[in-house]
């Protein structure tokens, strides 16, 4: 049965439904209407996603979404509808985030919104219009400028996450950042430091992803070869084989989560990035991680801080945008996609998908 079925009455629109396990779904749903506070986007771009991908395979996501639930989370387009009492006007353009904090709970007061104990999710970017709830309307959709494209814009969301990565890390200009894996968010990782004045090491499974690191300002690249240690590969990169000052693990296994460790100087930090599945294990040493002063993190989604912060960077005309968008789609092509995607048999950064 459809998750919502086709009103008699009123308009519609094609939307993907997640429904479990790589059970994606387009389907024809009522349009949504805007109540007070709310807007409803026509929505202009939306983009593939790493954790879309990972919900679309696993058929969950611990915090963000359970199914049956309209699917897809990064987005930007045009105000089509404002409710009463909204600061947008029907025609503004927008970057919509897919979640706004309460601004009351302890998690809050302490900082620490991404961790708020009612932060209010939405979903369904991958649709021809997306009702947007009033919380986030008023905490984080923000007014995109005329010459900034909207499928731009729409990864401030991704890169809200990685600013907050590189926030609780402490990183500063001049550091020495390794970042595992060079997939969407590991090259986020790479741009956004490099940009920052870091020196960055990326660690690359794939010939095309070292080139991209490279263009995005990595420093130095370390191939996952065969019987090489890339913990022995990033520690000879630096001053006396120290280690770096930041380890970000953006994979989400344990044999990596283990090298980020391994790769981090005394008194450094790591940042478990990457979120492997429910029940995932990991063994460290405590002698080392003790005796080494290591500080570990793990970073998990935004803050309305940090996205701003993205925004800015996106919006400032030195970040390389369109090296990561490297292929479009129609809403017509997302469950193909996705199941695409699942297989392996592609290896872009993000598809743009153009209702």
């Amino acid at each position: 049965m459809s998750l919502l079925k086709r009103s008699p009455h009123g308009p519609t629109m094609q939307a993907a439904v997640l429904y479990g396990k790589e059970d994606l779904r387009l389907e024809t749903v009522p349009r949504p209407r805007a109540a007070a506070g709310e807007i409803v986007l026509q929505v202009g771009a939306a983009l593939t996603c790493g954790t879309d991908l990972k919900v679309f395979r696993r058929g969950y996501h611990a915090r963000m979404l359970k199914p049956p639930i309209p699917f897809g989370h990064e987005i930007a387009g045009v105000v089509a509808e404002a409710g009463e009492g909204s600061t947008f006007r029907v025609g503004d353009r927008v970057v919509a985030l897919n979640s706004a904090p309460c601004g009351q709970c302890f998690f809050c007061r302490r900082d620490q919104a991404n961790l708020c104990n009612d932060l209010l999710f939405n979903n369904g970017a991958y649709a021809e219009f997306l009702r947007v709830p009033a919380r986030i309307a008023g905490k984080n959709t923000l007014r995109v400028p005329d010459y900034l494209p909207l499928e731009h814009a729409a990864l401030t969301e991704p890169l809200a996450c990685v600013m907050l990565g590189l926030e609780e890390a402490n990183a500063r200009p001049g550091d020495t950042l390794a970042v595992i894996g060079c997939g969407p968010i590991g090259l986020l990782f790479v741009h956004a430091a490099a940009l920052s004045g870091m020196h960055v090491i990326a660690i690359a499974k794939h010939r095309e992803q070292a080139a991209i690191a490279k263009e995005l300002g990595a420093a130095e690249i370390v191939m996952l070869e065969r019987d090489q240690s890339p913990v022995n590969a990033v520690r000879a990169l630096t001053e006396e084989s120290r280690g770096v000052d930041i380890a970000i693990e953006a994979v989400a296994s344990p044999t990596t989560w283990g090298w980020a460790v391994d790769m981090a100087r005394k008194g450094g930090t790591v940042n478990f990035f990457g979120g492997p599945p429910a029940g995932t294990q990991v063994q460290l040493d405590t002698n080392q991680l003790h005796y080494s002063g290591l500080s570990l993190r793990a970073s998990f989604h935004h803050t309305p801080r940090t996205v701003r912060r993205a925004f800015a960077l996106l919006a400032g005309g030195r970040f390389q945008t369109r090296q990561f968008l490297t292929a479009r789609a129609s809403l017509g092509d997302v469950v193909s996609l996705y199941r695409t995607m699942s297989s392996g048999a592609t290896r872009g950064i993000k598809t743009v998908i153009l209702p």
